[in-house]
């Protein structure tokens, strides 16, 4: 079924343009949640939720941009929405060395590809975990998030700098980096 026709369906509320439109997009989306939950069950938790949601506001979908940027955000937004509702991302961890990475920003989504990374970031507290997914990945600023999070922006970016150091420490313990001085800009 194309795009289009799913769209169409899923304004009529037909099942299956409905159905369609979850089984394309579902897999992808089930991975963005997955960067931002606990565990599988809180992600598919979340996606379910996410679904939900753009069914009810698929007619705000306005066809300015792809289809499934517009299901992302959605996603996105569900998935914070939720773990504002169950914790503050106030929390930190204190690190000696929290300001001590060299890391290109703009290749921080294909580094988090990888499966043994996606699974480093996982380990990351829930603030640092979504605060850098949402910088690196989703590609929100700081300001953004701070509204998004009701933090400061200076605590997105200070999150934002710990993760990144949690993360190079946790990538050395894995032996994913072979030795500190390769920094995370190493795998890119």
């Amino acid at each position: 079924m194309t795009e289009e026709l799913m769209l169409h369906g899923c304004l009529n509320n037909t099942a299956s343009a409905q159905e369609a439109l979850y089984t394309r997009f579902s897999p992808r989306m089930l991975g963005v949640c997955y960067r931002f939950a606990r565990n599988r069950e809180d992600a598919e938790d979340m996606l379910q939720e996410g679904f939900i949601k753009v069914f009810t506001q698929i007619q705000q979908f306005r066809g300015q941009g792809a289809l499934e940027g517009w299901i992302r955000r959605i996603i996105v937004h569900t998935c914070i929405n939720i773990l504002k509702k169950n914790k503050k991302f106030t929390d930190s961890v204190d690190l000696i060395h929290a300001g001590s990475l060299y890391l290109n920003e703009n290749n921080i989504p294909s580094i988090l590809e990888t499966k043994e990374v996606v699974e480093s970031v996982r380990q990351l507290p829930m603030g640092y975990r979504t605060v850098l997914n949402l910088y690196a990945i989703e590609g929100f600023t700081h300001k953004e998030i701070s509204k998004m999070l009701d933090i400061e922006e200076s605590t997105s970016r200070s999150q934002y700098t710990r993760a990144k150091a949690m993360l190079e420490d946790i990538l050395i313990q894995k032996k994913i980096l072979q030795k500190p001085k390769e920094r995370i800009r190493m795998l890119m």
